[in-house]
């Protein structure tokens, strides 16, 4: 049997392979297809190989190429590598050894992975996310160029027709309105993107069972549920609601010394597009039939701040999610006081 471990990079990848008695061979090849083309003649055939690559972009493509030449590589946790063996050197060789040595100890801390369907939905899902998000930065800076001239004005209205000729006479001098033109430019092709997308994620979010349970939950309408079923996928795969929420990167970091104990920001070592689906939920709660809303409203008043208090509400959302999926069962009060 031969370890490989393979550091993958954008332009170049570092292997190392161990046999059972520890002897090593490594070498470096082209972040590519004849890469990995190279690798698999270097090799040899002579011999099965048992291998590891940490989950990136890219790595279950590189998994599923050396899977045609018989090799059987595993997607390892980045967190968790370093976690095992941590290192005061650090370079892709040293990674590419550590990443050989954990396969031939068969310590390799695996990572789930979708299907390839439901890795396409994640895609069609965060590239929605995406265009949502520069919608929004692009409305954010038009109403941003406005209030440096005293004037507020909502979408709606710098749509009419005669929108920019009344800014004009509001005294909005010619290089702010290009820019503002330009800027509703951008919104109406990000909306033309969006509209097809959107049609078609919908069939996908009606004919998925969690879906429905999910949008019992107060903020959770259908695609964001769809997002959020698609980012968590089996929800088995975390034991309680608490491993939900600390995978999400929503969780408070903590540094502790001796007797004192100080709380920081959130990780945010999760899945971003889970975290955001999360917080776009809690975004709801300053309403006063939100069942969170006074989580909210005291957190807020706390921190003196919104977004402490949309994170602690995103929390409760993860929460009630992962019972709900757990126990296949719509949303109930009980969900948002746990």
């Amino acid at each position: 049997m031969q370890y490989l471990g393979i550091d993958w990079g954008t332009r170049r990848a570092n292997w190392c392979v161990l046999d059972e008695g520890g002897e090593l061979r490594e070498g470096a090849i082209p972040a590519d297809q004849n890469g990995l083309s190279r690798l698999a003649l270097t090799l040899g055939s002579d011999m099965p190989v048992y291998g590891c690559i940490e989950m990136m972009s890219g790595a279950v493509w590189v998994r599923d190429q050396l899977a045609i030449v018989g090799w059987d590589i595993r997607l390892a946790d980045a967190r968790k590598v370093k976690a095992i063996a941590p290192l005061a050197c650090k370079t892709d060789r040293v990674d590419a050894r550590v990443l050989a040595d954990l396969a031939r100890r068969d310590l390799v801390p695996e990572v789930w992975v979708p299907t390839v369907e439901e890795r396409a939905n994640r895609e069609r899902l965060r590239r929605r996310g995406h265009l949502v998000r520069l919608r929004t930065s692009a409305i954010n800076r038009t109403f941003g160029l406005l209030t440096q001239w005293g004037l507020r004005r909502n979408l709606t209205a710098l749509r009419k027709p005669d929108a920019i000729d009344e800014l004009a006479a509001n005294g909005v001098p010619a290089v702010w309105l290009q820019s503002i033109v330009t800027l509703l430019g951008v919104i109406d092709d990000l909306d033309a993107q969006l509209a097809p997308l959107e049609q078609e994620l919908r069939p996908h979010a009606r004919k998925d069972p969690r879906v429905a349970l999910l949008m019992t939950i107060p903020g959770v309408a259908e695609l964001l549920g769809l997002t959020l079923a698609s980012e968590i996928g089996d929800v088995a795969r975390f034991a309680t609601a608490s491993k939900l929420v600390g995978y999400s990167g929503l969780t408070p970091t903590i540094k502790q010394s001796g007797t004192s104990s100080r709380t920081g920001r959130i990780s945010k070592a999760g899945p971003a597009t889970l975290r955001w689906a999360a917080v776009e939920a809690a975004q709801q709660a300053w309403r006063p039939n939100n069942p969170w809303n006074r989580l909210y409203t005291d957190t807020k008043r706390r921190h003196g701040k919104a977004n402490p208090a949309k994170a602690a509400v995103a929390r409760k959302v993860l929460i009630a999610t992962w019972h709900v999926l757990a126990r296949n069962e719509p949303f109930k009060p009980s969900c948002a006081a746990a």
